[in-house]
């Protein structure tokens, strides 16, 4: 004898429904449709950037600028280990010695393999000097630019998002642009440098001076730019939206704010790396720089002007290699605006 529950059912019998009540509602796929979702946001920021990397490809000039910056700084970073002469050594036997692509034109000139781009006049290596004094140069402008942009940011957020700050930090702002920045650098300079050598030792004092005095005239423009962008984020659906549900301050600007200015923090970076690395060199050609036994590109301008008539190439590197670094940052720049505008992105 059979069980009932084990004969088929009717041909025109209904299955029955499942049952309903709070174990149904169990196995709802939240789970797995909040982790497709969140892998939909990540696809969607990746193929953001692919389409900015894309874009930025196009522009042959951002693409050279960005090779070349690359392949100074690895130069300058790894030079000491592929060309092992200190920069400082004198070698007053081997001193004003010529290039040696001075042989092209005349083979009678003073020139050596084991110095090929000369030395000065007291022996020391141009070439070593090149990549010590790029390595201080860089490491100036790197620091200060991000030190720039710390304080634009901070104060561009401040201004753009809190309106009772607006005014006071915009005109305090205006101020620090009215300045002539280079006697004011002159002065700070003459002020402040000899507590800072004997504090922090001739050559680390005068890093923190430099970086300090330029990251601190440097940040208004950053400032400006930001503040007008967050002005504008107010006023978009998504602020709105996180306003009307209680969201402080300290969630809102990190979380939706800051990522949202960070095209146009990129830009100034660059422009900010530039300006840092020529302001650097104005100094030390002006003698306000680091230590005569410290090289920087700028030192060695400043060095090579009593005899250029002599010796010509002891301007032109470091002359090329601070205006080519320049000339690649701000091609890079060029090209990041254009790669990170979604209007020519989207062409």
């Amino acid at each position: 004898m059979t069980d009932a529950a084990s004969d088929p059912p009717a041909p025109g019998a209904r299955e029955a429904a499942p049952p309903a009540g709070p174990a149904a509602a169990t196995i709802a796929p939240a789970p797995a449709l909040s982790a497709s979702s969140d892998a939909r946001l990540e696809l969607a920021g990746s193929s953001q950037w692919r389409d900015v990397w894309r874009q930025f490809r196009t522009h042959r000039g951002a693409l050279l600028g960005l090779f070349f910056l690359l392949f100074v700084t690895l130069f300058c970073i790894f030079g000491p280990w592929l060309w092992q002469v200190a920069p400082n050594a004198l070698d007053v036997r081997n001193k004003d010695l010529r290039p040696v692509y001075s042989w092209l034109w005349n083979g009678d000139a003073r020139a050596s393999w084991s110095h090929p781009l000369g030395t000065d006049q007291l022996g020391r290596d141009l070439l070593a000097q090149l990549i010590a004094g790029g390595r201080v140069s860089l490491a100036v402008g790197w620091t200060a630019m991000l030190l720039a942009m710390l304080i634009g940011t901070l104060v561009g957020v401040l201004a753009g998002y809190f309106r009772r700050l607006d005014g006071l930090l915009m005109r305090f702002t205006d101020l620090v642009l009215a300045l002539p920045i280079l006697p004011l650098l002159l002065v700070v300079m003459l002020l402040f440098r000899d507590p800072l050598r004997a504090a922090f030792g001739p050559q680390t004092g005068i890093f923190i001076l430099i970086v300090s005095v330029i990251g601190v005239t440097s940040w208004m423009q950053t400032a400006r730019i930001v503040r007008g962008d967050v002005m504008a984020l107010k006023e978009r659906e998504f602020v709105l939206a996180a306003r009307s549900i209680g969201t402080p301050a300290r969630r809102m600007i990190p979380r939706h704010i800051l990522p949202n200015v960070l095209s146009p923090i990129m830009v100034s970076a660059t422009l900010g790396l530039a300006s840092a690395i020529i302001t650097e060199s104005a100094l030390s050609f002006l003698g306000l720089g680091f230590p005569s036994d410290f090289p920087t590109w700028g030192k060695l301008l400043f060095d090579a002007t009593d005899r250029m008539a002599d010796f010509p190439e002891r301007v032109l590197w470091p002359g090329l290699a601070i205006s080519l670094t320049v000339l690649s940052v701000n091609y890079i720049g060029d090209g990041l605006r254009d790669a990170l505008d979604p209007r020519i992105r989207g062409r």
